[in-house]
């Protein structure tokens, strides 16, 4: 983890962009010694975003399986998977 005061955001962003993408993590910056932001690549940041994502489709589809709702065996997946690579999606 990185961090730095706001004054190297502007005289050091070149070193602070290039170790965002290189190491793919984001840098935390500080004014008056307090957090005040976070910087991270694209990268980073859209899959941080698909992550979320998927987390919360995640949690939906367990939340609507301790409800009752309809649950499918691996094989029902398995087959309906296969259905729409083939292009039978409907």
């Amino acid at each position: 983890m990185m961090i730095k005061p706001s004054v190297c955001l502007k005289n050091e962003y070149d070193d602070i962009a290039g170790y965002c993408k290189k190491e793919k993590q984001p840098v935390f910056i500080t004014s008056d010694g307090e957090g005040d932001l976070v910087v991270m690549s694209m990268e980073a940041y859209a899959y941080r975003e698909e992550m979320l994502d998927l987390r919360e489709k995640l949690l939906e589809a367990e939340e609507q399986r301790a409800r009752g709702g309809k649950a499918f065996s691996l094989d029902e997946v398995s087959e309906r998977l296969e259905e729409i690579i083939n292009g039978n999606s409907i």
